[in-house]
């Protein structure tokens, strides 16, 4: 049932304001995608061009090859959640899931005794077997969100489309969902577009992270490769946090105020430049020539680690650090830091 989903040339604009400009994607088959970004940047706009909720004033989508505009609603057969599970609060689970089936034309309706069956299987698939009758007032969240997720696969979808799904349950709920849907996704095989602005969320879940911002498409790729290969500054500060130092690059070599910080550059690299650095790529050394001294202005618990604050003569903001929480040294105390890998950019 799955197929792939081909974004050629979108452009949408909403009264005047450009919501997406221009993108193109290819999702093969199967394939989970995150669509990730900011507030604003596009992404559930996109996903509801594909969902068929909303027209593309130029470009077009297709499913395998057929063109989505030839296509109605019921025909493109996508399977919709959405963040606050719009279920049918009068419906018991069962009715829930079953929506969907039921509404089709009495040509194409399944049986009751098939449906029965059908809605049982899911069940067990998004592990709530046995609560059939409750209504969404007596579930979780997480139960709830299931029942969305169940309802969207029962009518065996081409396209299964996801936008913020986990976004109203708290932090834990969300862990624990997103384990269980990408289990799931290994289950079922649908080709999933799911939009979220969480990083976390997106690189744990997805074989591909596509990042929109102000209506953009600013890279697409694994998630290992956004994260260590980022294509612009921006993918660089969204994806994680990064430490931003201004440099002058010459002859491989990156420096900052005239101190040598980072080297092994390519011979095409020079001129003015801004190295991004990640706090986990920074270390205190004792001595080397390629280092920065500074001095910790504070410290703090980050998780299993300790992050510094390093204040850095001549530059405005302190460099963050994560270290060891033995290795952790003590506010005041004058330091030197290694930088271990950096991404540049050009200046603009």
């Amino acid at each position: 049932m799955s197929v792939a989903v081909t974004i050629e040339g979108v452009r949408k604009t909403f009264s005047n304001f450009p919501a997406l400009r221009g993108i193109a994607l290819d999702v093969q088959p199967g394939e989970l995608v995150a669509l990730l970004g900011p507030s604003g940047s596009g992404k559930t706009t996109l996903l509801r061009l594909i969902a068929g909720l909303e027209q593309a004033d130029d470009g077009r989508v297709l499913f395998d090859e057929t063109d989505t505009r030839r296509l109605s609603l019921r025909e493109r057969r996508i399977g919709f959640v959405f963040q606050h599970y719009a279920l049918f609060k009068h419906m018991n689970v069962a009715d829930n899931i079953a929506f969907g089936l039921k509404a089709r034309p009495r040509r194409e309706r399944p049986g009751p005794d098939e449906i029965r069956q059908r809605v049982g299987g899911l069940l067990e698939l998004v592990q709530l077997g046995g609560l059939e009758r409750r209504f969404p007032a007596q579930l979780s969240g997480g139960q709830r969100q299931r029942v969305a997720l169940a309802r969207a696969l029962a009518i065996e979808p081409r396209v299964l489309l996801l936008d913020e799904p986990f976004g109203a349950l708290d932090a834990k709920v969300r862990k624990d969902l997103r384990s269980w849907l990408r289990d799931l996704h290994r289950r079922t095989g649908h080709t999933t577009l799911f939009v979220t602005h969480d990083q976390e969320e997106a690189l744990e879940l997805a074989d591909r992270v596509a990042i929109l911002n102000d209506g953009r498409l600013e890279q697409v790729g694994s998630p290992d490769d956004v994260y260590d290969h980022p294509a612009t500054p921006f993918v660089c500060e969204f994806l994680g946090e990064a430490n931003k130092l201004p440099v002058e690059v010459v002859g491989g070599q990156a420096f900052f105020s005239d101190r040598p910080v980072l080297g092994g550059l390519q011979q095409n690299q020079g001129g003015p430049a801004s190295l991004y650095v990640r706090p986990q790529h920074l270390r205190i050394v004792d001595d080397t020539p390629l280092a920065l001294p500074g001095i910790v202005e504070d410290l703090r618990r980050n998780g299993p680690l300790r992050r510094a604050e390093v204040a850095i003569e001549g530059l405005p903001r302190r460099l963050d650090v994560d270290l060891a929480s033995q290795l952790a040294p003590a506010i005041g105390e004058r330091v030197r830091l290694r930088i271990t890998h950096g991404n540049l950019f050009a200046a603009a």
